[in-house]
């Protein structure tokens, strides 16, 4: 449940009209264009437009020249990619426990597993929430780690003033349908201030322009261009993002279920709206009266099949596995209705 089909019968006229002048126009100009307004949104000073975030994060990973015994520190628990890349790049994926609180790698498990091999972590902001990555960056900048920013779930998100994709020494970005800005066929992009590596991001996404391995991961310049449509009204979606999580919060504050508080100065934008049981049979039967509901992650990464066969370390996972056992996603996009928002809630009183 995205929301973008309401999306587009809110707004069916600019799609259209956007449909018409796009096809006039030459499509290389839209990613250029889309490139300049997330340089500028974030304040970077390149940003290189590509087929996903997946994409993105490789092309990070890739950059880095990894070889299979060097480290990169990952966490236990999101979307897969953030681990799988790091194996497709040829290097260790090293599993780090997560915060109960936050959902983001915790920094006690992250400095136990750090070691001479490490030489990057890839920190995702999960849910639309960020948290204080200030001593973590500063290690890594003492230790000469890189810190790769997977900010696929937080564009719009602020904490302190410092936005979601501006604080990596490379940042990615994902435009895939259940994000807070989507594009009609996916896309990522990957941020840096560094000219050399934007330098090599350009060449991998166009087959390496034959100086490198590369593939193809060219966005769609029609994508391109819906994507800036979708930009000119983020803070619109976010802002009722914002007022459907607050009628969440007001309506589960009595509910025996733990709810995520966004941190002081922090700028929250609910790409996920997430809440977690006291046990995962409770979970389980309010997950199933709610459709649209979903279970984001059902599992630690490390515990799917592939790294049973794939060199990995792990620290402890307490942490995750409690949450994977416990946690449920509720609808959350900027048409939902009082009425299913009033379901939601009334299906949770009662069963939690």
């Amino acid at each position: 449940m995205t929301g973008w089909d309401r999306d587009y019968l809110e707004y069916e006229r600019d799609y259209l009209d956007l449909f018409h002048s796009t096809m006039q126009k030459e499509q290389e100009r839209n990613i250029e264009f889309l490139e300049k307004n997330l340089k500028e949104l974030l304040g970077r000073k390149f940003a290189v437009a590509c087929s996903s975030g997946t994409d993105a994060l490789m092309f990070a990973l890739i950059s880095l020249n990894l070889k299979s015994d060097d480290e990169v520190l990952v966490t236990n628990f999101s979307w897969i990619s953030s681990a799988s890349c790091v194996s497709l790049a040829g290097a260790t994926p090293v599993f780090c426990d997560v915060d109960l609180d936050t959902y983001h790698m915790y920094w006690e498990s992250v400095e136990a597993m750090i070691s001479d091999k490490t030489k990057a972590i890839v920190y995702p902001h999960l849910f639309g929430s960020m948290s204080d990555t200030t001593i973590l960056r500063d290690i890594c900048k003492d230790r000469g780690i890189v810190f790769i920013e997977d900010a696929a779930q937080a564009l719009g998100s602020s904490l302190y003033g410092e936005k979601a994709g501006a604080i990596g020494d490379i940042s990615t970005l994902s435009f895939n349908a259940n994000k807070q800005v989507a594009g009609i066929a996916g896309g990522g992009a990957v941020l840096t201030d560094d000219k050399e590596k934007a330098v090599i991001f350009r060449k991998l996404r166009k087959h390496g322009e034959h100086e490198v391995l590369g593939y193809n991961s060219k966005m769609l310049g029609m994508n391109a261009e819906f994507i800036n449509f979708r930009l000119g009204k983020m803070s619109e979606y976010d802002a009722k993002r914002l007022a459907i999580a607050k009628k969440y919060d007001e309506a589960l504050a009595p509910c025996d279920v733990i709810i995520q508080k966004p941190a002081k100065y922090e700028q929250h934008t609910y790409h996920k709206y997430v809440v977690r049981f006291k046990n995962k049979e409770i979970r389980d039967a309010v997950k199933e009266k709610i459709p649209g509901s979903g279970i984001h992650y059902p599992k630690p990464i490390c515990e799917h099949p592939m790294y049973q066969n794939i060199t990995h370390r792990k620290d402890f996972y307490n942490n995750t596995k409690k949450i994977c056992d416990t946690i449920l996603t509720l609808p959350m996009h900027p048409y939902l209705t009082d009425e299913e928002i009033n379901s939601v809630t009334n299906t949770i009183m009662i069963l939690a």
